[in-house]
């Protein structure tokens, strides 16, 4: 673990520490970098998850050739954030500005054989549907067309899955999906066109559905210490969650590249279910603050069995009792925050 978790246990202390941790790779990483050698593209690398997994992509394939950066890592995104452009460049990290829906601009992109597709939409999908359409289904099929015979690891959502017993373990990669609400239709409609170019072209694919990282600027951890902050009740309904450290999902992305085929390889990637209630007391202890509670546990909730990730990579790093410290603390602090809550709670799928 890296030096800018801090030796007090409570985490990374600033918004550069807590990027340096969640871009730092493992060994794990490098040696999957060895083996898929060439230039790495990231598409849609401007969101949440996006500029930390470029910035393991160049830090991994440094190390993984032996310090050369001759190997190009390129981050493609629309950029509405001008600093976080910079903080990638500065990193080592090139950026191309790209609307991902526009075919002639995806068709001038450089040829690359390791692709990360990140592109999608959540949030908004109650208001403007057919843009979640557009952005979860065409722009698959257009980044499909234009890289068929990269690996590609390709970005879903445990949301594809329906809700199982709360004493489960949750769905696992074979079980038959079934999407609740237009935001996870459109996904599992995203993952049926990358099977179809997988077919078509040959293309290899790995499909990551991925709940729910935290990055305590955001997550399900950061939106229950904020609810104890201000002494707002936490619903228990949707009961039990799985979440996982983006440094440790970014870093399962990347090394899942070597596992890339057609048919998809299909991974779900995510931590060990946890009681929502046990968690906001995790999370209340360190704070010092006792939270608040309204409804009761449903018997059934969003949960992902990991077992398939846990199989063919190394354990997370970073564990939930750690998660819980840092959060608070990072919560409690006052330092930034995202401001796009999980909304884990929503068992109609509606966003």
């Amino acid at each position: 673990m890296s030096d800018a978790a801090g030796a007090s246990g409570e985490g990374p202390h600033s918004v550069e520490e807590l990027e340096a941790l969640l871009s730092e790779p493992r060994e794990q990483t490098i040696r999957a970098l060895h083996e898929c050698p060439g230039d790495i593209l990231v598409l849609g690398a401007g969101g949440k998850m996006g500029p930390t997994l470029a910035r393991m992509a160049r830090e991994a394939a440094t190390r993984a050739d032996h310090g050369s950066t001759a190997r190009r890592v390129i981050a493609v995104s629309r950029f509405h954030n001008a600093d976080a452009e910079r903080a990638l460049q500065v990193n080592g990290v090139e950026t191309i500005s790209c609307d991902l829906l526009d075919r002639a601009a995806v068709a001038q992109l450089p040829d690359a054989p390791n692709v990360i597709f990140m592109a999608g939409q959540k949030f908004g999908t109650r208001d403007a549907p057919a843009s979640t359409w557009a952005m979860n289904a065409i722009v698959p099929a257009i980044c499909a067309e234009r890289f068929p015979h990269a690996r590609v690891v390709a970005f879903s959502t445990g949301n594809v899955y329906s809700l199982t017993s709360r004493d489960g373990e949750g769905s696992r990669e074979g079980d038959m999906p079934a999407p609740i609400g237009e935001y996870a239709a459109s996904c599992l409609a995203r993952e049926r066109v990358f099977e179809h170019y997988a077919s078509a072209n040959g293309t290899a694919v790995v499909i990551v559905r991925l709940n729910y990282a935290v990055d305590l600027r955001y997550g399900v951890l950061t939106d229950l210490a904020t609810r104890i902050l201000n002494a707002q009740p936490i619903d228990l309904t949707m009961g039990y969650v799985n979440c996982i450290w983006q440094g440790d999902a970014n870093r399962v992305a990347l090394e899942l590249l070597p596992y890339a085929s057609s048919p998809p390889l299909v991974v779900n990637v995510t931590g060990a279910k946890h009681s929502v209630r046990d968690l906001a007391i995790m999370v209340g202890t360190a704070l010092g603050r006792a939270p608040e509670f309204s409804g009761s546990e449903a018997p059934d909730a969003l949960l992902s069995d990991a077992s398939r990730m846990r199989e063919l990579l190394p354990a997370p790093e970073v564990d939930i009792d750690a998660l819980a410290r840092w959060t608070a603390s990072w919560v409690s602090a006052g330092r930034p925050l995202l401001g796009k809550p999980t909304h884990f709670q929503a068992r109609d799928g509606s966003f």
